[in-house]
Parts: structure tokens; C-alpha cells; sequence
């Protein structure tokens, strides 16, 4: 399975904004080390903001650029249908419901088949979750510590998309999120501008 595999502070610090959702992520940032601090043409912006957005959710280009065909097809904007997408992917939503503390571990727990959706295991990161959808734990998973003080630890921090039950240690995808709703600071509609260039 390919993944993004760069050490993630550094490539915060690169991008200028803190995309592995680690607090001390950007602490060794300065002024001038990242590629937002410079000068850039329309298209270097368009193209910082398509890494950003990339390196948000962890997929590789062959794969994003999927999601770009797919986005266009959708009745929504195109930039708000392509966060969106990203947004319903496995492995954000196990981040997301407080499972894993990073998307990195999001996938590994996917990967290694602790998560089931709807009952039934799923160990597809890139699988997209439907509204309706349950996303849980495997029985013998709900024991290991990690993934416990994970789940207790976030049972606050809830999208109001998302419906958590803390007694089954699952989470529920309600609705497909409003763009507003979902916590990334990227401008979307570069990225789509970028692509209309690039394709």
C-alpha cells in the first residue's frame, strides 16, 4: 500500500500550515522556511494549496486526482465535492471519531482490520463511508488501550455530522458534512483551478 511517508512536522513546516493536526507540529516553524512565506505565482499558490489538501488526508496524486474526476461530476461545487469525498474516506472517519489520534494511525488500524463497518470488516483506508454507515470496533479491538483512551479521550471533541456512542465505543456517519462544518483551512477552490490546468 503507498502512502505519504515524510516526516510529518517537517512537512507542516514546509507547507506552512499544520497538517498533521499534532500540536507541536509547528513549533520549529520560522518565518521564511515555509513555500506560503514566499512569493508565488497564481499557479504556485494553486499548486501549495493542492499539497496542502493532499497532505491533510494522506493520498497520493494518482489516487487524488480520482477524486478530482469524481468531484466534477457532483452537482455540488466542485472544490466543496472534492473536501467532501476526502472527508468520507475510512480512514479520515476513524480519525475523526476519535479511534486513532493522527490519519497515519487511523490507517494502520484499518489496515490491521480493527475497524468494521456496518458489522462487517473493512480494510480498505480509501473506502468510502455512506450516510447511515456505523463505523466500529472489533470486539477484541474495544480492549486494547490505546484505542480506549483514543475513543474516551475525544468523546468531546464531536462534528455535528458525526454521532458517537460512547457505550458501543462506534461512531455513526449522519449526514454527508456542509463544507464549513469540516476542519481544514484550504482554499478548495485553488485546488480545482490547479487541476483544470493540469488534466
Amino acid at each position: 500500500m503507498a502512502n505519504m511517508k515524510q516526516p510529518r512536522f517537517k512537512q507542516s513546516r514546509r507547507l506552512g500550515l499544520n497538517v498533521c493536526g499534532h500540536p507541536k507540529a509547528m513549533e520549529r516553524a520560522n518565518k521564511g522556511s515555509s513555500r506560503a512565506d514566499k512569493k508565488l505565482s497564481e499557479y504556485g499558490r494553486q499548486l501549495l494549496e493542492k499539497q496542502r489538501l493532499r497532505a491533510y488526508y494522506g493520498v497520493m496524486e494518482k489516487q487524488f486526482k480520482r477524486y478530482v474526476i469524481l468531484a466534477k461530476k457532483s452537482s455540488d461545487q466542485t472544490g466543496h465535492a472534492l473536501v467532501k469525498i476526502l472527508e468520507t474516506r475510512l480512514d479520515n472517519i476513524v480519525y475523526r471519531a476519535g479511534f486513532a489520534s493522527s490519519i497515519r494511525q487511523a490507517r494502520q488500524m484499518v489496515v490491521h482490520g480493527h475497524i468494521l463497518v456496518n458489522g462487517r470488516k473493512v480494510d480498505i483506508p480509501s473506502y468510502l463511508i455512506e450516510v447511515g454507515d456505523i463505523i466500529s470496533l472489533k470486539e477484541r479491538s474495544k480492549s486494547i488501550e490505546l484505542f480506549k483512551n483514543n475513543f474516551e479521550s475525544n468523546l468531546q471533541n464531536t462534528l455535528p455530522y458525526l454521532i458517537k456512542d460512547d457505550k458501543d465505543m462506534s461512531v455513526k456517519l449522519e449526514r454527508i458534512p456542509n463544507r464549513e462544518e469540516i476542519p481544514i483551512e484550504i482554499e478548495d477552490q485553488l485546488v480545482v483551478e490547479y487541476y483544470s490546468k493540469a488534466m
